[in-house]
């Protein structure tokens, strides 16, 4: 790549070269404006990889390929439709995510894989993990309301009139940590310590005590994960250095009869709603879940969940958040 990367820098401005160079180092802990490579270079490189692929590969994920792999990230100008009218292309590696599709074969969190590797055999059930079962059943659930009453705001969230498209909750495991956060912006970060940022701060909400479980699932929080509103869904990106687990009623093919967790790498994005699949949906039972809220989104920190877990409930992981979706005017 270094030739193709020498030719390139070679067309990019002083000004933008210093830009390039503060986001490599901070590996994108702030939102920087676009490094812009000019359009229509008939000096094309043998390669004949795009701008923006070239950077990605070189910065960040040297196992990339095509552009298709890649997703702009909201801040970006050419995220917004406007790529168009710009001077140049927007080859800025941390203004790109790359895109998150479901493994294959299912992993070992997919109900459905479960279900098919212990075919035909009993599970043994021991007494502690009968309890741990009813427990579960008991306390786990779809909604805050069923877990812990909520403060002054009403559960239906499609009849929310305050103009914030989502709030969020923050949970270790079965407690609830601090209010609800309304979110009024088309997107937001949730992270625990970052030195610059704005967005859901975790590190400020505080807890009458915390595990040794929990203290280290928070150290693996990080600059955590920005959600964001895009025409016709919500979207995930990882911004930490570990994994998040995320399942929604929409990531479930039609005809589940559960809900899939999936699971996002650090630097990945995922459509974790769909609101024109969600619009006919209405609410339904999980077996021992309790009821699902079809426009409620969980996501655990670092950790994931399911019927091959030894944490069968989301509430069984330490760090989690849960988005309360308001349904588009």
């Amino acid at each position: 790549l270094k030739p193709a990367v020498h030719a390139l820098f070679k067309k990019l401005k002083d000004e933008e070269l210093e830009l390039l160079v503060q986001v490599v180092e901070s590996r994108g802990a702030w939102e920087s404006g676009c490094v812009l490579a000019p359009r229509g270079d008939p000096r094309g490189v043998k390669q004949g990889l795009p701008p923006q692929v070239l950077l990605c590969r070189l910065f960040r994920w040297p196992d990339l390929h095509q552009s298709h792999e890649l997703k702009h990230l909201c801040y970006c100008a050419g995220g917004q439709g406007a790529c168009g009218d710009l001077a140049g292309l927007c080859c800025n590696p941390h203004h790109f995510s790359r895109l998150a599709v479901p493994e294959t074969p299912p992993p070992p969190y997919l109900k459905a894989s479960c279900e098919h590797e212990n075919e035909g055999m009993e599970p043994a059930v021991t007494p502690s993990r009968r309890k741990r079962l009813r427990q579960g059943m008991r306390g786990s659930c779809w909604g805050s309301a069923l877990l812990s009453p909520l403060p002054d705001t009403s559960l239906s969230w499609s009849t929310i009139k305050d103009g914030c498209w989502c709030k969020l909750a923050y949970w270790e495991y079965r407690t609830r940590v601090g209010r609800l956060y309304a979110v009024h912006e088309a997107s937001v970060n949730v992270f625990c310590e970052l030195p610059w940022g704005s967005g859901f701060c975790l590190a400020q909400l505080p807890a009458a005590y915390r595990s040794c479980a929990v203290r280290r699932a928070r150290g693996k929080i990080g600059r955590g994960l920005q959600l964001s509103q895009e025409p016709g869904g919500v979207w995930a990106y990882n911004r930490s250095e570990h994994p998040i687990f995320v399942s929604s009623p929409t990531l479930s093919p039609p005809g589940a009869c559960g809900l899939p967790v999936l699971k996002v790498l650090p630097g990945y994005s995922a459509k974790v709603f769909d609101y024109e699949w969600a619009g006919g949906r209405g609410g339904w039972q999980l077996p021992g879940e309790g009821p699902c809220d079809p426009h409620s989104i969980r996501i655990s920190f670092a950790k994931g969940w399911g019927p091959c877990y030894s944490r069968q409930f989301i509430t069984s992981c330490p760090c989690w958040l849960e988005v309360l979706l308001n349904q588009p005017r």
